[in-house]
């Protein structure tokens, strides 16, 4: 599979918030930030979970965000980032 984003794409996160296993923790749900990388492909983690066969396969991505943009009460450095 293609990935859909490459690095320095900004992206939004879906704000989806699923029962179970979900690749996206909930306080990055909603936000947007900058793909850093391309990790590879692997299998669904919802299906994979449970054990299903997690086809098909999907890219994973490294995305970083700024703090303040998940916290808006963060009195770090303005530079200061989290990868997810």
């Amino acid at each position: 599979m293609t990935p859909q984003f490459m690095p320095g794409d900004r992206v939004r996160v879906r704000a989806a918030y699923p029962p179970g296993h979900n690749r996206a923790p909930w306080y990055c749900r909603g936000h947007v930030g900058e793909v850093e990388r391309v990790c590879g492909e692997f299998g669904n983690p919802e299906q994979l979970a449970y054990g299903l066969s997690g086809d098909p396969v999907r890219p994973l991505y490294r995305v970083r965000f700024r703090q303040a943009e998940l916290w808006p009460a963060y009195r770090g450095p303005r530079g200061d980032t989290i990868e997810i």
